[in-house]
């Protein structure tokens, strides 16, 4: 069988597992890899994840990188350009994405960009497909086949945990996330801001489940150290913020047929007492064949850094085959057959 062509693009915590998984992908074949960073370019993509040379240099040149006539592209970049994606499809060269504002087929998308995606898909015969770990997997993917169990579904829950107590990053929790301030205002703009990204995801999710959203809401709620405690990222004071949660719900004629509750905490020794469980998620399905699914990660917390990046970065490669096989245009995961490790083509 002959290789699948694929570009690179962006080399962060993610593109970066995801460029070592291509270039160890016995069906797949790097042509490109492009870069934001000019430090990065003329160095071998190989040198850039780990691995040996591979005689693929990256670049920071974007008309190269579109000019290179791959079979699909892995479209990681902190946020979404559309001119950067729409000569890849039109050329010919289908996109696979981390981006959650092409994830559930896109449906967020407003009626002009949706339009021009479409079109570019129509002219180059590609798919565009946005999947990960959350949203991704944990909305769709595994949720999909516990609805297979179901005749009657009443709603779906899903809480996600997230340990952060050994992640060394300063300005990411105590800057960005606020951890270690006084309990704020914060807690509500983040619900807003986590609602707008989630809700395509849980809206296909509840209409997969037989009972469409009605009305969304959204709150955060934080809990606070009992006492001074260090983390990795530094000191953490009594009574600041230790843990954070929060709370997006979708109901349908009153009754609450979706909930994602993502909870990040750096201790777990907090004011009001949560029941934080190790990082990973929790499922429920309400039904006539009810199911509790817990997916911890079987992996010490002080690996968990090493190793988080797989949960987002390999199923996009994954997809490949897939999404290349595909029909043309925006794609959801109920447009693709499972996602296996090796395409059974």
């Amino acid at each position: 069988m002959k290789p699948v062509r694929v570009v690179q693009w962006a080399t962060g915590n993610i593109g970066t597992r995801a460029l070592r998984e291509v270039i160890r992908h016995p069906d797949l074949e790097l042509v490109g890899v492009f870069v934001y960073d000019d430090g990065k370019a003329t160095v071998d993509a190989g040198a850039l994840c780990g691995e040996p040379p591979v005689g693929v240099v990256a670049t920071s040149d974007r008309a190269a990188v579109h000019t290179l006539s791959a079979d699909c592209v892995l479209y990681m970049a902190r946020a979404f350009a559309l001119d950067d994606v729409l000569p890849f499809l039109e050329q010919g060269t289908n996109v696979v994405t981390t981006c959650g504002d092409l994830s559930a087929g896109g449906r967020a998308l407003d009626a002009e960009t949706r339009q021009r995606i479409e079109d570019a898909c129509a002219r180059g015969n590609t798919s565009v497909y946005a999947t990960g770990s959350s949203p991704g997997f944990i909305t769709d993917a595994l949720p999909y086949a516990l609805l297979s169990l179901q005749r009657r579904c009443d709603g779906i829950e899903i809480e996600e945990f997230a340990d952060l107590s050994q992640r060394a990053s300063p300005e990411l929790l105590f800057d960005i996330m606020g951890f270690g301030r006084p309990p704020g205002a914060s807690s509500e703009a983040r619900a807003a801001h986590l609602l707008a990204a989630f809700r395509p995801a849980l809206e296909e999710l509840a209409e997969a489940a037989g009972r469409p959203v009605d009305a969304w809401s959204s709150n955060g709620e934080v809990a606070v150290a009992r006492g001074d405690t260090t983390i990795a990222a530094g000191p953490l004071a009594r009574g600041s913020v230790a843990a954070q949660r929060t709370q997006l719900v979708g109901r349908a004629r009153g009754d609450v047929v979706v909930r994602f509750a993502p909870t990040w905490y750096c201790l777990t020794d907090v004011e009001p007492a949560w029941d934080l469980r190790p990082t990973g998620w929790r499922v429920q399905v309400h039904g006539d064949a009810p199911l509790d699914v817990a997916l911890p990660f079987p992996v010490a917390v002080e690996a968990l850094g090493e190793t988080t990046p797989a949960y987002t970065a390999n199923r996009p490669v994954n997809a490949i085959p897939y999404v290349c096989a595909a029909r043309p245009g925006i794609l959801s995961t109920a447009d693709l057959p499972p996602i296996l490790p090796r395409s059974r083509e």
